[in-house]
């Protein structure tokens, strides 16, 4: 599926920056394709910047890596549920205390890309088990409804809006 095929009634307002950041996209495609993008993005970056902050409360790159894997484990639980029907309206998260309670920054960036890796195989995995039927189911997640093919490309789009904000403030 592409993104451009994809109704903006399966997603709230708030999540169309994500989707147009994955404008003209297959889904498993990029799945993979960002997958690599990100690991040889991030593998670039000058040892020095990845505990680097721009302005006083805000994220580190590794911090950001670590976001990535847990937001993205979030939307695939998320898409899962959906996916098999379930009606139970799912909890939003707060996304500071994610950060402020992990110890990325402890942890090399080679073990947060490993990580990274290994949560992205997991999402195209489960990606390829849905059916078409499954992917344009709809449920509700943070008190908006959202489909699971929508959640599919908000995972591209969000890492890519984080990869477009290392170039233009960490970099």
């Amino acid at each position: 599926m592409n993104s451009n095929q994809l109704p903006v009634n399966e997603y709230a307002g708030h999540f169309s920056t994500y989707i147009q950041a994955a404008a003209n996209v297959e889904l498993i495609e990029e799945l993979e394709i960002c997958l690599h993008d990100f690991i040889k993005f991030v593998q670039n970056i000058p040892m020095d910047k990845f505990g680097f902050r721009y302005a006083e409360g805000k994220w580190t790159i590794k911090d950001i890596t670590q976001h990535l894997i847990d937001a993205e484990r979030i939307f695939a639980y998320r898409s899962l549920r959906i996916s098999r029907n379930d009606k139970t309206p799912l909890p939003g998260f707060e996304e500071n205390d994610y950060v402020e309670n992990t110890n990325a920054n402890e942890r090399s960036i080679q073990d947060l890309l490993t990580e990274f890796s290994a949560v992205r195989q997991s999402t195209i995995l489960l990606y390829k088990s849905f059916s078409d039927e499954q992917l344009k189911r709809i449920g509700v997640a943070s008190n908006k409804e959202i489909s699971v093919r929508a959640l599919g490309f908000v995972t591209i789009g969000h890492q890519k809006h984080h990869q477009k904000v290392f170039q233009e403030r960490y970099l």
